[in-house]
């Protein structure tokens, strides 16, 4: 399974769209404090997040404490920057893999892209473009794992593969 860790998240929409994104792919969602929004059961279900029962949510207080609860993750993480020097398409992904995405206005903590600067890859886009959407970021990375690993889980077909006689 996927873990999908949003760092210091800012935008609720891109929260939201990244939730329905782990959703449709059974990826296991990672939130790092401080969050720009409310994620309680009412602010939740106020938003009309009617998938977010289909995510598992886990909030934590720092990188520290994530690290702390799961130390498998820093064996097996990439990170996701504008600043890296490759792009995604030479990573490889493991099926159990960490991506880690930092908050809209700033990134990733510099400390942490230094600490890990050999798995940290960027989307290639045009020069002029500062970044991507968090949310088509986060897509992009998610299908491009489950693409390397034969997309475990996940339906291969849609309904009109089924006979039409």
């Amino acid at each position: 399974m996927l873990h999908i860790v949003l760092v210091e998240p800012e935008i609720p929409p891109n929260c939201g769209n990244i939730a329905r994104t782990c959703a449709a792919t059974g990826s296991r969602l990672h939130l790092v404090e401080p969050l720009g929004f409310d994620v309680s059961d009412r602010a939740v279900k106020r938003a009309g997040l009617d998938y977010w029962p289909l995510v598992e949510v886990t909030v934590h207080p720092s990188l520290e404490r994530l690290f702390a609860a799961y130390p498998q993750a820093a064996a097996d993480l990439w990170l996701a920057t504008t600043k890296a020097p490759r792009d995604y398409s030479q990573a490889r992904f493991s099926p159990d893999c960490w991506l880690f995405f930092g908050k809209e206005t700033a990134g990733l903590p510099p400390d942490f892209r230094e600490q890990y600067r050999h798995r940290c890859v960027r989307i290639p886009m045009a020069g002029e473009a500062r970044s991507l959407n968090l949310a088509n970021s986060a897509a992009i990375l998610i299908y491009e794992a489950l693409r390397q690993n034969g997309f475990p889980g996940l339906l291969g077909t849609g309904e009109m593969a089924r006979s039409t006689s």
